[in-house]
């Protein structure tokens, strides 16, 4: 399979200071591919610069054989990458339902009026519902963000990304601050928004990482230690040192 997207000899320097060297792996199309490393790895840069914030200091992004570098998250977007973020990044006096109808609306290119009714067009009612439902939220989906619970919220977040239908999510920290219920039920619904796409997942939480990702890479210290599958990196001596733990 070819590649899809190709994180290629990327390096990052703030102010003279090298965040990330080196840094290069693949993802094939309906990967999983998660992230890991201990804090000041460089995975948030590293996203970052994958998700169009950060341009890279040397280096590629190459998505689908184009350079795609440097462009700001807008672009991305329509070229079929999408973002959801460390904090919750929703509008907080929006239902569930207006929530996701702005993303809806905005893939395609209909301004969202928030002092107007909406146009209830039937078939983006449906993907707004179709969308609530596969993040769990029917129940609440005429309740305002600010009224849900803190994983109720992330979910939604989630449903927002989904809501420009790209073929990549990049998902970064999804699980933080969950309780361990919380966690377990976001695992099952992450696992299945993202049949049939592309992931690539930020997670400090090796349950979750374990349960979702098909190919893992290991940032230590702004490089790559090793790209291979949950259960060599599990058995991988070099990760137990520098991430696991474990002796």
């Amino acid at each position: 399979m070819s590649d899809y997207l190709h994180i290629q000899n990327i390096h990052k320097d703030f102010s003279g200071l090298r965040v990330l060297t080196g840094v290069e792996f693949k993802v094939t199309e309906k990967e999983r591919h998660a992230v890991i490393g201990p804090n000041g790895a460089g995975k948030t840069t590293l996203f970052n610069i994958i998700s169009g914030k950060f341009k890279p200091s040397s280096g590629a992004i190459l998505f689908k054989g184009k350079d795609i570098s440097g462009k700001p998250p807008h672009v991305l977007n329509r070229h079929g990458l999408a973002r959801s973020f460390q904090i919750t990044n929703v509008f907080q006096e929006l239902t569930v339902f207006n929530n996701v109808l702005a993303g809806v609306r905005s893939r395609y290119g209909l301004r969202y009026n928030f002092f107007k009714q909406p146009n209830r067009n039937r078939e983006i009612c449906e993907k707004v519902e179709a969308i609530i439902d596969k993040v769990g939220l029917t129940d609440v989906k005429d309740l305002p963000a600010s009224s849900l619970s803190y994983g109720q919220q992330r979910a939604l977040e989630i449903g927002v990304t989904l809501s420009s239908e790209p073929e990549l999510i990049l998902l970064d920290e999804p699980t933080a601050g969950m309780t361990r219920e919380e966690t377990e039920r976001a695992i099952k619904m992450i696992d299945q928004v993202t049949a049939g796409r592309t992931l690539i997942i930020i997670e400090h939480d090796m349950e979750v990482v374990f349960s979702l990702a098909d190919t893992i890479s290991v940032l230590h210290y702004g490089t790559i230690l090793v790209s291979d599958t949950p259960e060599k990196i599990r058995n991988d001596q070099r990760v137990k040192d520098a991430y696991l733990g474990e002796g």
